[in-house]
């Protein structure tokens, strides 16, 4: 029997006693949850929306964004139609177009490489440190120095993603952009509030973007996305490329989109605003109780929760991630594989030529990875539940 068996009976009872109360199963995420707890706040937000008739634009939109800018520190603040749209827009603000370079990480949602591609550019990606999940600086410079001279010039912006809310190394990586003339973009769209030595992501580079998808730590009811910079005359230029290029109503400078941030989700994401460092705060504490609990599986690495870190998903890795969560399943606990490709091997970038082994981290995360459910509402009694689960998994 493992040496941490007889520590662990003590879970075990507790489970037992909570299953026999409770006999509920557990969810990855629980909006219905968090609606309840502020559901008389955002119906109000909703109808004044509604009474006010401002679904474009309007008194919502604007106090969001200068209350979302005020929060992180940033001294500006664009809303748009969703997240991808906020790395398009600000990949384009910033010049980036065919034939540039952007590098990345290929380990992240497909929506960061989109962006690069979708503006004409080209895809450079850099390893991951497998502990923080988050693009290396090491490998970020060793990518830019693989390069060729002429390939060197046309990069434009390193992309790096703060995944999992935990923050990633943007000091190191500020520090190289600046060294081979690139701008720091940072992708933002899991890390709302997450911190560096006390500053909020999103200030670190010339824009942060964010995604406000219902499942975020900040979450509209419906897709919505934001660019945040320190520079006015970027925001400026982003405001106008969201809303068709416009100076007046029927005056366009250039070519613009159409993205842009409806009125009754900036209500919604007002109210949430107010609670987010909570809420923050509640995932901490959590992923702090599970890393307790799992730290006697010597099979497990879990997170590395820095002070900063907002845990918008909290991902273990495990040897055997496929069958510890069939095993979770039938116990009616869900988890779930963020991401189980990388970038660089999934079907839409075989044209970049990149086969198994280029970015062997990476591929081991996503062979490796699992989700386990967190959110505010959650309470200990269930991190303790799940724990005691992946123990007894362990123990078989």
């Amino acid at each position: 029997m493992p040496n941490w068996a007889n520590g662990a009976v003590i879970y075990y009872a507790f489970t037992l006693d909570w299953e026999r109360k409770t006999m509920r199963s557990i969810p990855l995420l629980d909006l219905r949850a968090q609606y309840e707890t502020i559901k008389a706040d955002v119906d109000i937000a909703i109808q004044r929306s509604i009474d006010k008739t401002a679904f474009i634009g309007g008194e919502e939109h604007e106090g969001f964004e200068k209350e979302f800018a005020g929060y992180l520190g940033c001294r500006a603040c664009a809303g748009v139609a969703n997240g991808t749209d906020a790395l398009v827009l600000a990949l384009r603000a910033l010049g980036v177009g065919p034939g540039d370079i952007v590098l990345t990480t290929p380990f992240t949602f497909i929506a960061t490489v989109e962006a690069i591609t979708l503006n004409g550019a080209v895809p450079v990606f850099a390893d991951i440190d497998i502990g923080s999940f988050n693009v290396s600086p090491e490998c970020v410079r060793l990518a830019i120095e693989s390069m060729r001279p002429e390939d060197r010039k046309r990069l434009k912006v390193i992309l790096p993603v703060h995944l999992y809310g935990l923050p990633g190394a943007v000091h190191e990586l500020c520090a190289i952009a600046e060294e081979f003339g690139a701008k720091v973009l940072e992708d933002c769209a899991q890390a709302h509030g997450a911190a560096v030595a006390g500053k909020r992501v999103g200030n670190f580079g010339i824009a942060g973007t964010f995604s406000f998808y219902p499942a975020k730590n900040l979450g509209a009811y419906g897709d919505a996305g934001a660019i945040v910079s320190n520079d006015h005359p970027f925001i400026d230029h982003v405001k106008s490329l969201r809303n068709h290029g416009r100076t007046d109503r029927y005056a366009h400078a250039i070519e613009g989109v159409n993205s842009r941030l409806d009125g009754i989700q900036a209500a919604v994401l007002r109210v949430k605003l107010r609670r987010l460092d909570s809420w923050n705060a509640a995932r901490r504490r959590f992923a702090a109780l599970y890393n307790e609990l799992l730290a006697p599986c010597a099979r497990i690495a879990v997170p590395q929760v820095s002070e900063g870190a907002v845990v918008h998903l909290y991902t273990i890795r495990h040897p055997e991630r496929d069958r510890l969560r069939e095993h979770l399943g039938k116990q009616g606990i869900a988890a779930a594989v963020h991401y189980p490709a990388p970038l660089h091997l999934q079907p839409a970038y075989a044209r970049l030529g990149l086969g198994e082994g280029t970015y062997p981290e990476s591929e081991r995360a996503s062979r490796e990875v699992l989700s386990l459910p967190i959110y505010p509402e959650m309470g200990e009694e269930a991190v303790r539940h799940v724990a005691s689960k992946i123990l007894e998994f362990e123990r078989v």
